[in-house]
């Protein structure tokens, strides 16, 4: 196709970057709300959509690749939706036309950035050594079966979910695990103390060597370049064959740099996912937002937030004006079997306006944070680790601004986990 001409289409051509969840769920939403326009998807890392978390679940044997992917590979084709594997190099975005690696143009209407995040690369000396890698993409798996084997000893560094899960992961194969957590409590800017102490104790009980407050210095090679050891800020040497980075990510912006597209840490987009560019929009975890609303951060990596912005894309890829309104803030998560969930305002410590009542079992990793305004005793958030609750109940009472107390009274509403009876719940009410 020429690249010196903007290219016509009788339909309307919406062009997404990215297979992800916000940009699938903008595919299908598009396809249901115009039946006639031509969709293409497009995704350097594979064909199809498949679940990013649950990556570890096939490296650990519970899950094959294709049981992934939430769709039949013939689906797309039914729903009339082009998937190209191909990656974009570059944008014009005056001719409205994309690039490929694959040395072909493609042309669009209207398009969505929908592009993810990166993994934050490791700033030490003998980083790019062989053995030192990340785990975010469907290729560092596939990377990851090839440098854990036959290996006995790794180091995950970094602090976040993917610590744990990777740690989790390497020990299923029988490999003995260092986590090195810079911070000197784990996950400090999410969790409270309490819930991160609980955490920690946790991995640790699993078998993974948890060093808190412990800086990787230099990762030392062995004759054949590969990763021997790693060496921290205190000068221990720690034996491994294995690094795995997972230090966090950022979004996935580098190849629209030096392009007429407003971007900071994400590409900048309105309430409405606009960009400052005509036609072009942007979803999911590359969008920061110039305006964030009330209590939520200018850019949101969570699966949920993310189908949220391909949906209300959708809309306005179709001259809807839809404002992004997410639902309550919320996050899950699993650190080996304890399960963790977040609903709206819960700051790992409390804020001038807030108080945190706390509750633990005195014998199971169970415990409840209720915060509250402190005047009104309006419910703002809750915490649970080992207990799970039902989303729908916590979203209505924090929606409906009711008391802590009243929360408390009429916990059981909440509890998902059957086994819960009036006597079981005495560690949470007092009672």
């Amino acid at each position: 196709m020429p690249g010196n001409k903007p290219l016509l289409f009788t339909l309307m051509h919406f062009v997404i970057i990215g297979n992800g969840v916000a940009g699938i769920t903008a595919a299908l939403y598009l396809r249901k709300l115009n039946s006639e326009c031509r969709i293409t998807v497009i995704s350097a890392e594979s064909p199809y959509f498949f679940s990013r978390t649950a990556l570890m679940y096939v490296y650990m044997g519970h899950l094959t690749f294709n049981q992934t992917k939430p769709y039949e590979d013939h689906f797309w084709q039914k729903n009339r939706i082009g998937l190209l594997n191909d990656r974009v190099t570059s944008v014009n975005f005056e001719q409205k036309t994309l690039h490929l690696q694959s040395g072909n143009t493609i042309g669009y209407h209207k398009l969505l950035l929908a592009t993810g995040s990166t993994p934050n690369k490791l700033q030490a000396p003998g980083s790019e050594l062989a053995g030192v890698q990340n785990l975010y993409s469907l290729h560092d798996l596939e990377l990851l079966n090839q440098n854990s084997r036959g290996i006995h000893q790794a180091v995950v560094v970094g602090g976040g979910l993917t610590g744990a899960e990777v740690a989790e992961m390497l020990l299923s194969r029988g490999i003995s695990v260092t986590f090195l957590v810079r911070e000197n409590s784990y996950m400090r800017s999410v969790l409270p103390p309490e819930e991160s102490g609980m955490v920690a104790n946790h991995i640790k009980a699993h078998g993974v060597q948890l060093k808190l407050a412990t800086q990787l210095q230099a990762i030392l090679p062995n004759e054949q370049d590969r990763v021997k050891a790693v060496t921290t800020h205190n000068g221990e040497v720690i034996s491994a064959q294995l690094v795995v980075v997972t230090t966090g990510v950022s979004p996935n912006i580098a190849f629209l740099k030096n392009t007429g597209l407003a971007t900071d840490k994400g590409i900048l987009v309105n309430q409405h996912l606009q960009t400052n560019i005509p036609d072009v929009f942007a979803a999911g975890d590359c969008a920061q937002f110039l305006q964030p609303l009330p209590d939520r951060q200018a850019i949101e990596q969570t699966w949920y937030t993310a189908q949220m912005q391909g949906k209300t894309a959708a809309f306005n890829l179709l001259g809807h004006t839809k404002p992004y309104l997410p639902r309550l803030w919320f996050n899950a998560a699993k650190f080996f079997d304890l399960e963790y969930q977040t609903f709206g305002l819960v700051n790992s410590l409390p804020l001038p306006h807030t108080t945190h009542l706390y509750r633990k079992h005195p014998t199971q990793n169970k415990c409840i944070r209720l915060v509250y305004h402190t005047q009104s005793g309006a419910l703002l958030g809750v915490n649970a680790l080992g207990v799970r609750l039902r989303h729908e109940v916590i979203e209505n009472w924090i929606a409906q601004q009711v008391t802590y107390t009243y929360a408390l009274a009429h916990f059981r509403q909440a509890l998902f986990d059957a086994e819960f009876t009036p006597s079981a719940m005495q560690w949470l009410t007092g009672k």
